[in-house]
């Protein structure tokens, strides 16, 4: 019979949050609820993203990481990217033909198995890809300097953990 463990104390509510008119305002329940947290933080991450990288080159969030899969990674079966992704195939199909209409990518017989196919950046996805790879490095910096090294590879860890299917 396994052990149950005993729950962990709740984490010391932060500090209160002040609006505007200096007034205190509790959290609440919410101190402690890891979604609420990773919304917040999201609030923040995805203003940074469209400001460097979104607005620029007309990207979306799933559209960058796409891109920047296949560039570190060389061509791809779509399913693979999809699992990569958390979608579906249709989802999926819809993200390629809408970067294939944009001259990011195109699909190719894969010379393994010429029965499938593989996504591959064009010339020019090539160049978006290495171009807003770079354009994210100052916002990548902009959050970085909120943590001290060590918490940035704990919160990557982390966050990885969470992110687990």
């Amino acid at each position: 019979m396994a052990r149950e463990r005993a729950p962990d104390k709740p984490a010391p509510e932060p500090a209160d949050e002040r609006s505007a008119d200096g007034q205190a305002l509790s959290l609440g329940c919410l101190s402690n609820l890891l979604g609420y947290h990773i919304a917040q933080a999201a609030v923040t991450t995805v203003d940074l993203y469209e400001r460097h990288v979104g607005q620029p080159f007309g990207l979306r969030k799933v559209e960058y990481s796409l891109l920047m899969l296949i560039l570190a990674n060389g061509p791809l079966a779509p399913k693979r990217l999809a699992q990569a992704l958390a979608l579906s195939a249709p989802n999926m199909s819809m993200l390629l033909d809408r970067l294939q209409a944009r001259g990011l990518l195109r699909r190719e017989r894969s010379q393994i198995d010429r029965r499938s196919q593989n996504v591959v950046l064009t010339v020019e996805g090539g160049q978006v890809a290495r171009d807003s790879a770079a354009a994210a490095a100052p916002m990548e910096q902009a959050l970085y300097v909120r943590l001290s090294p060590a918490e940035h590879g704990m919160l990557i860890e982390l966050l990885r953990k969470v992110a687990q299917r």
